[in-house]
């Protein structure tokens, strides 16, 4: 067989490790470190490397654009995100930045853009730690300069920055308190929510609830009128002065088994209706995150990350 007539599978089993796919309509093969002519491989799939991680269980697929860009679309994205596919929670994109911050995207399981993530960002930043041989990094996101420490063990303390609770910035509808949101349901029930971002928006509840009603109300939340960008969700139950106990409905997401920033948002509204302290455990079912809610108003927070694992992927 000719190198012009490999297809990618063919490549990646001959140990070929290093193709980029550019997603378009004639959909050519652009390689590193192949004989073959850059126009030469014509593909029906998309065939290229990724990097799976998880934070507590909140999953994530991490692609390398620093050399060669996948473009995905978002339904491309969805279907990737399917847990009969690869499965995950966010996508996330390394790209080329600066020597000081690699610029880095989030793509909700939905296909659609975030802002923010906190345990993908612990996750992307200890891949480039490791890649680097470094203990400190620094990640460029929409919602600003991130900076991580590798505190050793796969243990990831990372800089989420300041909350904010001005109600245009967070941003909800319209001028109401923040830390008393009244969102009425279709069932005719309602909750009293506590408003913030952290560089996504979120809102808090301090209710315990079972999951089974969390997946029937965390999608009208999520899309309620109070929140023109959608919203995350969490229901928070205190346990004592140090730990919280939270389920977390992500925006295009969904039901989550961890939420970095729903953590760092439940930390600061329990600290600020005097619930807690400002340095505490917030427990998944999976584990905890430790958040502390520096008296300088940065939110730091530390948690385990995963193994990385190389995944070879086709669309």
């Amino acid at each position: 067989m000719g190198e012009s007539s490999l297809t990618s599978v063919d490549l990646l089993q001959r140990g070929h490790h290093k193709i980029v796919i550019i997603c378009g309509s004639d959909q050519k093969l652009y390689s590193n470190n192949l004989n073959v002519k850059k126009t030469g491989v014509i593909l029906k799939a998309m065939d290229f490397k990724g990097y799976t991680m998880n934070g507590l269980g909140n999953d994530f697929l991490i692609l390398d654009n620093r050399t060669k860009p996948t473009i995905l679309s978002n339904e491309q994205i969805r279907h990737l995100a399917n847990r009969d596919n690869i499965g995950f929670d966010q996508l996330i994109i390394i790209e080329s930045g600066n020597d000081s911050a690699h610029n880095i995207l989030f793509y909700n399981s939905d296909g659609e853009e975030a802002e923010a993530c906190g345990n993908g960002s612990r996750c992307v930043s200890h891949l480039l730690m490791e890649e680097k041989k470094i203990k400190k990094i620094s990640i460029n996101t929409k919602s600003g300069i991130l900076n991580s420490i590798d505190n050793g063990n796969k243990n990831i303390t990372i800089d989420m920055g300041e909350p904010i609770f001005d109600w245009e910035k967070i941003p909800l509808s319209e001028e109401m308190d923040p830390s008393n949101v009244c969102i009425a349901l279709k069932d005719n029930s309602s909750f009293i929510g506590y408003a913030l971002s952290v560089g996504n928006p979120h809102i808090i509840f301090f209710n315990d609830i079972e999951i089974d009603k969390l997946k029937i109300i965390g999608p009208e939340i999520e899309n309620h009128k109070t929140f023109p960008k959608k919203c995350n969700v969490t229901f928070a139950k205190i346990i004592d002065q140090n730990n919280i106990k939270v389920n977390v409905w992500e925006r295009g997401a969904g039901l989550t088994k961890a939420c970095g920033t729903g953590a760092c948002a439940t930390a600061v509204a329990s600290a600020k209706k005097n619930l807690t302290e400002r340095h505490v455990n917030i427990h998944f079912q999976t584990g905890k995150l430790s958040i502390d809610w520096k008296e300088n108003n940065r939110i730091h927070m530390s948690g385990p990350v995963s193994d990385i694992q190389e995944v070879n992927i086709s669309i």
